[in-house]
């Protein structure tokens, strides 16, 4: 089969397109799905690189990606609800830079929802959903989510939104009518960024969502107030308060004492959350921005084009 291979780690440079890669066979309680559309993630070339071995380890040869769009193509052994031909969305446990992949998590995929929009749904939704599961986010609150405009991002401004949270976005601003659009009030990166966001909130921020890093775990201490002397009781408060920060940028997370996100969550509870958030994009609901679509053997130029960071939107391989 077509696949993207890659056997040690490196750059683009180890990436290699193959035709003779061998077909998966799926086991009891596995499916195995005819890949349609594969979407490109930050995820996929930190691992090339071997920088998320703690939440991804790697054994080689390896092939990239975690989330895919396709048709039911064999059912393992104890598999029901599903038959061949079904149209499906979700993550994979072998790699979705492939024309073959075993499907881990799957959901249906709504009719009249594009394969590639499907395939940008997983890998978003779960880490823009599982954020705000863990920052408690409550309708009437405030939330100051860093990169907003960018996938993660725009899916948590949706999500958060609809909940009846006001959020406070950064973004480029070339981004800042995107982030209107979604409902977000937005505000510019750079310096003086605390101070911007304090104006677009003056009755403070309640929760910190960072999705796109660049040192901003200090800024996002101060707005929450989480700095400065005290006794017990303070240190405490400024606990309580960090635990109202997460990154899935940072990975000096740590240092600060914030929590850094990177694995999925309850299976169950990311099925849930696929099936709701399909629906929503098939019903016009939940939006994601669609950057480019190129053909697979493209993968090591798409992921020069993610690790720019210049891409605005979501980036689709198709096998």
């Amino acid at each position: 089969m077509e696949a993207i291979v890659y056997e040690e780690f490196g750059g683009p440079e180890v990436l290699r397109h193959t035709a003779g890669a061998a077909v998966p066979e799926p086991g009891p309680g596995e499916v195995r799905v005819k890949v349609a559309a594969v979407g490109v993630n930050p995820v996929d070339w930190k691992r090339r690189y071997g920088w998320v071995e703690g939440f991804y380890p790697t054994t080689f040869p390896a092939v990239p990606g975690l989330e895919f769009a396709g048709t039911v193509d064999r059912l393992g052994e104890g598999v029901t609800g599903l038959a061949v031909g079904d149209e499906v969305l979700g993550w994979t446990k072998t790699g979705a830079y492939a024309e073959y992949a075993i499907a881990d998590i799957i959901v249906p995929k709504p009719a009249g929802l594009s394969w590639e929009t499907a395939a940008s749904l997983p890998v978003a939704g779960e880490t823009a959903q599982r954020v705000l599961d863990l920052l408690g986010v409550r309708a009437g609150e405030t939330l100051f989510l860093h990169g907003a405009a960018g996938v993660v991002g725009s899916v948590g401004v949706q999500l958060a939104v609809a909940a009846g949270v006001t959020v406070v976005g950064s973004a480029s601003e070339s981004n800042h009518a995107y982030l209107r659009e979604l409902g977000a009030i937005p505000v510019a990166y750079g310096d003086g960024l605390a101070d911007r966001v304090r104006a677009a909130a003056p009755d403070g921020v309640d929760a910190v969502f960072d999705a796109a890093g660049h040192g901003v775990l200090p800024v996002a201490i101060e707005l929450l107030g989480g700095g400065g002397p005290g006794g017990e009781a303070a240190a405490k408060e400024r606990k309580e308060r960090k635990e109202r920060i997460v990154t899935i940028a940072d990975v000096e997370a740590e240092k600060y004492g914030i929590v850094f996100s990177g694995s999925l969550g309850d299976p169950e509870a990311v099925r849930a959350g696929l099936t709701a958030h399909a629906r929503g994009a098939a019903a016009g609901t939940l939006a994601v921005r669609l950057a480019d679509t190129l053909p697979l053997k493209e993968a090591a130029r798409v992921q020069e084009l993610s690790e720019s960071g210049h891409v605005r939107g979501k980036l689709i391989l198709i096998p």
